[in-house]
């Protein structure tokens, strides 16, 4: 079964929608390294830093981009009136300098492109953030109970293992 352009997209939506924002990652690290810690990952400590790095050359690089289209499209009108002037070897000039600034923008983009990947790819192995009213643990021995409904039944008989029930309904070949 082959997926649309659109399954990718919807996709990619759901993963950005499990990562934090990285307008909070930028503006709270502190917060997100104590996170970090508190789910006993420090390992990941350093992403943080990283991330930051990352998206600060992604926001120069897009800087960067801009002016050069800016300065791409006024120098494209100087072209124009050149040529209504009659003046074809500055034009031409000009023309390499579009030419030029054409060249610096694909690198450019090529250059942010692949930061943005990095970026992608660390933000998604940061932890979301804690909510406030989870205790803090290393493992789930630390886990607090809250509220118990009822006492555990403990059946008078062997429960069978997942696929011993799934091969008596013949619904599994393990063959």
């Amino acid at each position: 079964m082959s997926r649309g352009l659109g399954d990718v997209y919807k996709r990619q939506q759901e993963e950005f929608r499990k990562m934090l924002d990285i307008k909070f990652v930028r503006n709270n690290p502190d917060v997100v390294k104590q996170n970090i810690k508190n789910k006993f990952q420090d390992e990941k400590l350093p992403l943080v830093d990283e991330v930051i790095e990352l998206d600060q050359k992604n926001r120069d690089i897009k800087g960067e981009v801009e002016a050069l289209r800016a300065e791409k499209n006024k120098i494209s009108k100087q072209i124009g009136a050149c040529m209504a002037q009659g003046k074809k070897e500055e034009a031409e000039e000009v023309k390499k300098q579009v030419a030029a600034s054409g060249t610096r923008i694909e690198e450019l983009s090529t250059r942010e492109k692949e930061v943005e990947e990095e970026l992608l790819k660390d933000m998604m192995v940061i932890p979301n953030i804690i909510d406030p009213s989870v205790p803090i643990g290393k493992d789930d021995s630390e886990n607090v109970e809250i509220e118990k409904f009822g006492e555990p039944v403990v059946p008078d008989f062997e429960i069978p293992y997942h696929t011993e029930i799934m091969e008596s309904f013949n619904g599994i070949d393990l063959d």
